[in-house]
């Protein structure tokens, strides 16, 4: 067995940055899963904002990480990145996000810049990320780093353990049963992608800790819009009223909206756990490395957690 065979368990953001990081680094990485791309990445708004995801230093720090390369990639079309300005705003008294706080330009909103009923708010730039677009682009990336997928359901990590120097366990809720993981539960999320008619600036409300979220990220010619955080759902089938209630919602925001024609609707699992796991464990027949249990903070934390995940492959 070549020591530098790898073996990544996920196809979502967090398992292909993963299998880019260390292809790119000179190792022969197979990724195996069952959907390629996974279907969570796949139905992301998305945006980068490390919400609700502990533990605080190291979030802190793969966010930061995350944040420079997306920017990066914001120059470059294929990846489907853009730096958009927008508002995150309140109803009630509130103060910014840590994490918003480091970003560039963040200011707070006039009066006159806030939706009726809003009381405060704060304007910042942002990537935005058309998800299918850049995970089309990740794929492209590993394989020509010389990477290579195998779509096939695994029910133990020792299926491959033995096989490769390093597993790394990007599996998201597959992690349930491969890690034997009880902490980890769903959080499902409805999205309802429209045409754009006009809007170039995203949005976002803080909502505490409702389950109906308002927010809608603009991608060129259509607009993503949300959302609902549900947690212990796993229901991944459409709720047309839930669709029905987040365009409502959206469109009491920025009134372009209620004339938007539906282009699809979008339904996510996110692997939720108390903490992000990024560790080696050495209790399987080789290393494994896991990377999972990033809620829906993966795209924000995915080259940060990668470069982790690089540093503890070569430590094992």
């Amino acid at each position: 067995m070549s020591t530098k065979r790898i073996a990544v368990v996920g196809a979502g953001v967090i398992g292909l940055t993963s299998a880019i990081v260390l292809a790119e680094d000179g190792f022969d990485v197979t990724v195996y899963a069952e959907q390629i791309p996974g279907a969570t990445s796949l139905a992301a708004g998305a945006s980068w904002g490390p919400y609700l995801v502990q533990p605080y230093d190291r979030v802190q720090t793969w966010a930061a990480h995350t944040l420079a390369v997306l920017t990066e990639h914001a120059d470059q079309p294929q990846y489907g990145v853009s730096m958009l300005s927008g508002i995150e705003a309140s109803r009630n008294a509130a103060v910014l996000p840590a994490w918003a706080a480091a970003l560039p330009g963040v200011r707070s909103c006039e009066p006159g810049e806030l939706p009726a009923g809003f009381t405060c708010g704060w304007r910042y730039t942002i990537p935005v990320v058309d998800m299918p677009v850049y995970l089309n682009a990740l794929i492209a990336r590993l394989l020509a780093a010389g990477g290579s997928f195998v779509q096939r359901h695994l029910d133990h990590l020792d299926e491959l353990a033995g096989q490769f120097a390093a597993v790394v366990n990007a599996s998201g809720l597959g992690a349930t049963v491969l890690a034997d993981d009880a902490t980890l539960y769903p959080v499902r999320g409805q999205l309802v992608v429209v045409t754009n008619p006009g809007i170039t600036e995203f949005f976002s409300e803080d909502t505490g800790d409702s389950a109906d979220l308002t927010h809608f990220l603009p991608h060129r010619d259509h607009v993503v819009l949300g959302g609902t955080a549900s947690a212990m759902n796993a229901d991944s089938q459409i709720d047309l009223d839930v669709s029905a209630a987040i365009m409502r919602r959206c469109a009491a925001i920025e009134p372009r909206l209620a004339s938007a024609t539906v282009i699809e609707h979008r339904v996510g699992l996110r692997p939720t756990r108390p903490e992000i796991r990024v560790e080696i464990d050495r209790s399987h027949r080789g290393l494994v490395v896991h990377n999972y249990g990033h809620g829906g903070a993966g795209l924000s934390l995915s080259w940060g957690c990668a470069q982790t995940v690089r540093s503890m492959v070569f430590e094992g």
